[in-house]
């Protein structure tokens, strides 16, 4: 069912895709009685396996007034997260509104300006929700890379209105990952893809789900032969990969 509404009260563009508020209450509801924050985003998430693949859904630029977008009818890898965990924080659609403020915003700000454009930025700026366990996964294999965020190697910039920002970024080696980090993940984890590109600290995000022994990546593909939410074995998502940043949700008050 696609219900899409404009809350103009809340400056909020709603989408909902195959769902009403209604269904998401319920989903939000059920996934609030599972304790463990990892398995409620692994519960969460799967709602999402099929959905569409889209870029350019948020409405906001240097020169545009930025709007609080909400749109799961199609998600892009860094949405896609967005709104699994501001569902994961929320106890009612009403609330979840109100979370994706927070998740997206930097203080809860609707701006172009304070939106979290890096996924450093958004470990950073949600330390309350999530914290970063590279290290602690990674072990003496972790490495540490300089970035200018936001800077091509030309000196342009990726996006305009938006300040460079120098910053250490620590990731695995995707070569370096053996059994032993494997086994340390947890289901839920929120992964990034480590790029070597410059001005850019990662080039994908999704969700580590481990499956008896099966471990996982959930995230929206943008290859042509997928274009949805779909689950990838994730070492052999990282072949070729140059590595891993991981990122863990805390626990919550709910």
């Amino acid at each position: 069912m696609t219900s899409p509404s404009l809350f103009e009260e809340n400056k909020c563009c709603a989408e909902l895709g195959k769902w009403s508020e209604d269904d998401l209450d319920r989903m939000i509801r059920e996934a609030s009685n599972i304790q463990d924050v990892g398995e409620r985003i692994a519960f969460l998430s799967a709602y999402f396996l099929g959905v569409g693949y889209g870029e350019f859904t948020l409405i906001g630029s240097s020169g545009t007034p930025e709007e609080l977008v909400i749109n799961l009818e199609k998600v892009d890898c860094f949405t896609f997260i967005d709104y699994v965990e501001s569902l994961r924080l929320s106890l009612s659609f009403t609330d979840f509104r109100e979370n994706l403020k927070k998740v997206r915003y930097r203080s809860g700000v609707v701006d172009y300006t304070q939106r979290k454009h890096f996924f450093t930025d958004w470990i950073i700026y949600n330390n309350e929700f999530v914290e970063d366990i590279t290290k602690e996964i990674g072990g003496q294999k972790t490495k540490k890379s300089n970035k200018n965020l936001n800077v091509k190697e030309n000196g342009a910039l990726f996006l305009e209105g938006i300040n460079p920002c120098k910053r250490d970024i620590c990731y695995i080696p995707a070569k370096s990952i053996d059994d032993a980090m494997i086994i340390a993940l947890r289901n839920g984890d929120y992964a990034g893809i480590y790029t070597e590109k410059e001005g850019l600290d990662v080039s994908h995000v999704g969700i580590i789900i481990k499956n008896k022994d099966c471990i996982f990546l959930r995230h929206a593909s943008s290859l042509e032969t997928n274009r949805k939410v779909i689950d990838q074995n994730l070492k052999e998502y990282l072949t070729g990969k140059p590595g891993l940043l991981v990122v863990r949700a805390k626990g919550s008050d709910l």
